[in-house]
């Protein structure tokens, strides 16, 4: 397990934004980096720019390891249409992702740990790989142990503010979700600058 995942409030407040929205996070008290030299604010070059854009969806979409995210970065770029779009869709269309958006948890931390403690099954079958990409047609679902079952109707209660995007469709009461097409990009978070991370890559 990455060391991001221990330190994610340092991230916020080392990239100046409150990433996932929490009411705990430090930066909404101190709105300054970490550290003892946290206050000294630079003008960051275009290469400082572009590493914080790549740093802050690293840090969005949970625990993902800088190995990893090139490999997705690399699987946008063969695609067809622009890299940085695919780039947002591939992350989007994660199964701990989709999890989160289904409101089965509360955050994508937990998504995470809930996809790999096998509570969750994707058309009828246990699927623990986190970084599983869905697909329009396949069907999520909570698997029917009581655990699993009782996690998620308190997280669907608790998070009953949240809205399911329109890719997806939920059936809370049977604890189901579907993929009712590919993600578009006016549905994901619009203060991500994934031109940035292109030309980040761009330089190697």
């Amino acid at each position: 397990m990455s060391k991001r995942e221990e330190s994610k409030y340092k991230i916020n407040r080392r990239l100046g934004v409150n990433l996932w929205g929490r009411a705990k996070s430090p930066l909404n008290r101190r709105e300054y980096g970490p550290g003892q030299h946290g206050q000294r604010r630079k003008k960051p070059t275009d290469y400082g720019t572009q590493l914080m854009a790549k740093q802050k969806l690293k840090g969005y979409y949970g625990n993902i390891g800088e190995r990893q995210f090139r490999r997705i970065y690399e699987e946008a770029a063969r695609r067809k249409g622009d890299t940085g779009e695919n780039l947002v869709a591939l992350l989007e269309r994660r199964l701990d992702t989709a999890v989160y958006r289904a409101k089965f948890v509360p955050t994508v931390f937990a998504a995470r740990q809930f996809v790999n403690h096998g509570h969750i099954r994707v058309n009828g079958r246990k699927v623990d790989i986190a970084s599983y990409n869905v697909r329009p047609g396949d069907e999520i679902d909570v698997r029917n142990a009581p655990a699993s079952r009782q996690m998620a109707t308190r997280n669907l209660e608790e998070n009953r503010i949240r809205t399911v995007p329109g890719w997806l469709s939920l059936n809370a009461e049977q604890f189901k979700a579907g993929v009712v097409r590919l993600p578009k990009r006016d549905e994901m978070d619009q203060t991500i600058n994934e031109q940035l991370i292109v030309e980040f890559y761009s330089r190697f």
